[in-house]
């Protein structure tokens, strides 16, 4: 498998092998050791995924305390993919990432603890599945708004299918620094 870091060292892309012929193709979408060797390391304790149809975003998304690394991919279709850190004191503080992930190149992303993490669909589907380091806790949850303008993200699409509830949450300077994870030298 190949990793690359991004501009913000710490969020990875994954490449990982794919044997393919006439029938198809197999790869390994995690093996603890070879991943923990790549710099993901942490034990994941929850599987998600998610359905989604073009133009929906989901996000932006973190959990603290208990915030959760991420490792994301897409089973199905394609999404444009984002990574905001926000942890205070990180020398990357308000930045983001983006990478596009598909189906059919198998990248994953690997998003550490204290990022805030979202997507939006870009092909007519997207069956999108993440690996989480800690247990969904709802009382943790908090999210920052997705269109923040001190981000700047440029989303695909200008009108997405967007939740209320993500639709409600405040751009990061409106945070109460107190609230966010701290960075960790």
């Amino acid at each position: 498998m190949k990793v690359t870091p991004l501009e913000i060292p710490e969020v990875l892309v994954i490449e990982p092998k794919v044997f393919g012929d006439q029938r198809g193709y197999f790869l390994e979408t995690f093996q603890a050791q070879r991943y923990a060797e790549a710099g993901i390391r942490g034990r994941f304790v929850q599987d998600n995924m998610s359905r989604s149809g073009r133009g929906t975003l989901r996000g932006l998304h973190l959990q603290h305390p208990n915030s959760q690394g991420k490792l994301v991919s897409v089973v199905e279709g394609e999404v444009f993919d984002v990574a905001v850190d926000v942890r205070v004191g990180s020398p990357f503080f308000g930045k983001w990432v983006s990478v596009n992930l598909s189906a059919r190149d198998h990248r994953q992303m690997y998003i550490p603890p204290g990022f805030a993490h979202g997507f939006c669909v870009t092909s007519e589907q997207a069956l999108f599945a993440y690996k989480c380091t800690e247990l969904y806790r709802p009382e943790c949850e908090m999210g920052v708004r997705w269109n923040d303008p001190a981000l700047a993200i440029p989303w695909p699409v200008a009108q997405p299918t967007i939740s209320a509830k993500d639709q409600g949450f405040p751009p990061l300077a409106q945070i109460d620094p107190a609230r966010l994870p701290r960075w960790q030298a």
